[in-house]
């Protein structure tokens, strides 16, 4: 450990750098991990791109749900590009260092798009039940001047408390080590180095996640009980399955964005393991966005036509 990483104030050893461990204990399969990190956000950059071009440019997807699932791929291209670049940058130069003010940029943009995330999941929902509950009053409800002011809650909403939350952690002092044992600078690897006492620290990330993620995923129940009533309460199965068709997309992804992220940060403290979180955390911050533009366009209709429609302008 050199001078440059740590500062030795009223003998006490303060980290003033940090080191991501990432991956590094698979030292043979660093350029395999180069290249697979680096086809999945090329995968992942594309098809959410790709998305949000075909709803921008078909006029059949002028509608309130393609406009939430614009501004949905558009989030996860935000939300993978806070953690992947750093990966390929850590695994291509083995250099590991990094900043305690980048490490807190990267945690407070995180759990920013995280949260925009979990809300834009929830008013997703909205949209589908008024849709589906109240077809007649859709057009009325679902504006688009209300559809814009639901989307800026989304992005802007989680914006203060985040924020807040990294000042609140990083407002610590850390001296247990200065090795992140994750590959990103995530709240779990960071309270293991804080010394002292974390308790009120770990008691305050469990009270935001419930207001940030909880809350909107209670929404979302609430949404989704009174849109099966509905279907279920419809005439014929054909018509059942064509109802429930225009929502399983959207609920096949709060089904992996929030299993994975409950799984995360509501396991005890005694079951959390390098590994466990290592891998837990590569499920919803890479493999999830990476699923989550199959999951729309192969489910979707509307969205393969239109895809259709465009490549035959390309080629043609």
């Amino acid at each position: 450990m050199n001078h440059g990483e740590l500062e030795s104030i009223d003998n006490v050893s303060t980290v003033i750098q940090f080191v991501l461990i990432g991956f590094s204990d698979l030292p043979n399969l660093q350029w395999f991990l180069f290249a697979v990190f680096s086809v999945v956000y090329i995968i992942i950059l594309i098809g959410n791109f790709l998305i949000i071009i075909i709803i921008s440019m078909d006029q059949a997807l002028q509608k309130p749900m393609y406009f939430f699932l614009a501004n949905f791929s558009s989030l996860e291209i935000c939300y993978v590009s806070v953690t992947v670049p750093r990966i390929l940058f850590n695994i291509g130069t083995q250099n590991r260092n990094i900043s305690l003010l980048s490490c807190a940029t990267q945690m407070s943009f995180f759990l920013v798009f995280g949260t925009t995330e979990s809300i834009l999941l929830a008013v997703m929902s909205y949209d589908r039940y008024v849709a589906i509950c109240h077809p007649l009053l859709y057009p009325l409800v679902m504006t688009p001047s209300k559809c814009t002011q639901l989307a800026a809650v989304s992005w802007l909403g989680g914006m203060p408390v985040q924020i807040g939350q990294t000042c609140q952690i990083f407002s610590m002092s850390f001296c247990n080590s200065y090795k992140i044992n994750h590959f990103f600078c995530d709240i779990p690897p960071i309270l293991k180095l804080a010394c002292g006492d974390t308790s009120v620290h770990e008691l305050s990330v469990y009270v935001v996640v419930m207001v940030v993620a909880a809350f909107p995923f209670i929404l979302v129940l609430a949404s989704y009980s009174k849109i099966i009533a509905t279907i279920l309460r419809l005439p014929t199965a054909k018509g059942r399955a064509k109802t429930f068709s225009t929502c399983s997309s959207h609920l096949l992804v709060v089904l992996l964005f929030y299993g994975s992220a409950t799984v995360t940060y509501f396991r005890p403290k005694s079951m959390h393991s390098p590994g466990t979180d290592k891998l837990l955390s590569l499920f919803y911050t890479v493999v999830t966005p990476m699923f989550n533009p199959l999951i729309y366009s192969l489910r979707n209709k509307e969205v393969i036509s239109a895809l259709r429609k465009l490549l035959f302008k390309t080629y043609s």
